[in-house]
């Protein structure tokens, strides 16, 4: 039996007056690991933020289809999104320092995402933050929840995100650049606590990326974009083999260690990668 996709996207258009943004782009996205890669303005994160309808109002939107495990979201008003936003679709920020509220404790952020959820006593609110905070990895929870994003690193600002996004449990977790911000070794550990989530809960997880030696080992596959379209979709394992000169041209810009070059290739852009 064949289980349909957690989420269908078909022509989805996102314009700012006459401006295009985002042309027609298509992909389902079901129990797996899903990389969005290509350069700064090609659109990526204005893709994720258009599932969660978190765009500005002057923002128009529209698809053929544009459904998350049944529920039309192009028809869905404010207060279905907002139900649907954070218990069943969450979304990590690509920088912990601008996203967690400078004033309000990391304990007392991650207790409002629950009980918007599901009211609890005080008591039983802090032992689930502690328990979250300590899913993530976190020593001494406890101290972490009563200190403010300014005290703690980037590292665990990322987990403190993480750990709020999956406080109510969401189907579809929607990750935009969650590890730029950070040094290699803590990234690391960042992924492969993304890795345990998506295995253990059945995560779906749509990873935005400009890292193409990341998305190759980490996710299932890639979604390549340009000037606001899908170029190419392919195996991340396959991206080494990419066939469409774009991402050829992505990949032989990165430098390697093994394979010194004096000069890295400029990529050549051609017009009609951009056209309908």
């Amino acid at each position: 039996m064949t289980t349909s996709p957690l989420l269908q996207v078909e022509g989805l258009q996102v314009a700012y007056g006459s401006t295009p943004v985002v042309r027609g782009v298509s992909f389902t996205l079901g129990r797996e690991k899903v990389a969005v890669v290509g350069e700064s303005g090609s659109g990526k994160t204005t893709v994720g933020r258009a599932l969660l309808k978190l765009l500005p109002r002057q923002a128009r939107i529209s698809a053929e289809r544009l459904q998350f495990d049944g529920t039309d979201l192009l028809q869905a008003g404010e207060r279905d999104m907002a139900a649907l936003r954070g218990r069943r679709l969450s979304m990590i920020m690509q920088d912990p320092k601008y996203s967690l509220n400078p004033v309000m404790s990391i304990g007392r952020q991650i207790g409002e995402a629950m009980q918007r959820g599901e009211p609890m006593s005080r008591a039983a609110c802090a032992e689930r933050v502690e328990a979250l905070l300590a899913r993530v990895h976190i020593r001494e929870p406890k101290r972490v929840a009563g200190q403010y994003a300014h005290e703690v690193s980037g590292g665990m600002g990322q987990r403190v995100m993480i750990a709020m996004m999956l406080a109510q449990r969401p189907q579809l977790l929607i990750a935009d650049e969650p590890t730029s911000a950070l040094d290699v070794s803590v990234r690391q550990e960042v992924l492969n606590l993304l890795d345990e989530l998506v295995a253990e809960q059945g995560l779906s997880l749509l990873f935005i990326s400009h890292d193409l030696n990341l998305v190759k080992h980490f996710c299932d596959r890639v979604l390549v974009m340009y000037a606001g379209r899908i170029v190419e979709t392919l195996a991340a394992a396959d991206l080494a083999h990419a066939r469409h000169p774009y991402t050829q041209g992505l990949m032989a810009a990165l430098p390697s260690l093994r394979h010194r070059r004096a000069v890295l290739p400029v990529l050549q852009r051609d017009a009609a990668w951009s056209a309908p």
